[in-house]
């Protein structure tokens, strides 16, 4: 199979820091843009299958590293195309998560938002999947562990309203 980058590995690498950089601007506007989030967090009233905050750094870490090779991926099929739209979306979503639970302090919102942000993510593992199926695969442990913070979400919405 014949990708974008099979005669111009330069433009790809390229891409790849471009995917990097994306997800380490999103990673940012939620490590930078919001202060403290870890004593706020430890702060709420958290149902007793809540993760302790130093877990979050280090899986948003891997997650964020396969989130874009997995963009990455897709644009090596497929250039600037409209099957990297979900992925945009999604990413956007993402970052602005954090400022609205964290940040303005609305749970609620936050709720609603990660549930667009979970269907963002279901669209752009069906978009991936038809591109190029590595690239969605390496989506799921994103779209599992979105899962279960919206659970959790839910759950500290619930106990501290």
């Amino acid at each position: 199979m014949t990708t974008l980058t099979t005669h111009r590995p330069a433009r790809g690498i390229a891409a790849l820091a471009l995917f990097i950089a994306a997800v380490i601007v999103v990673a940012l506007i939620g490590v930078l843009g919001v202060q403290d989030t870890s004593g706020t967090y430890q702060n709420l009233q958290q149902p007793g299958w809540a993760p302790p905050s130093w877990l979050f750094g280090p899986v948003w870490s891997v997650l964020y590293a396969m989130i874009a090779i997995s963009g990455w991926l897709v644009w090596r099929q497929t250039g600037w195309s409209g099957e990297l739209l979900p992925y945009a979306a999604q990413l956007v979503l993402n970052a602005i998560w954090t400022p609205l639970f964290f940040g303005a302090g609305h749970r609620g919102l936050a709720l609603i938002e990660i549930c667009m942000l979970w269907l963002a993510i279901g669209w752009t593992i069906e978009s991936f999947r038809r591109v190029r199926p590595l690239a969605a695969l390496l989506l799921v442990p994103y779209w599992a562990w979105t899962t279960f913070a919206l659970g959790l979400n839910a759950a500290i919405w619930h106990l501290n309203r």
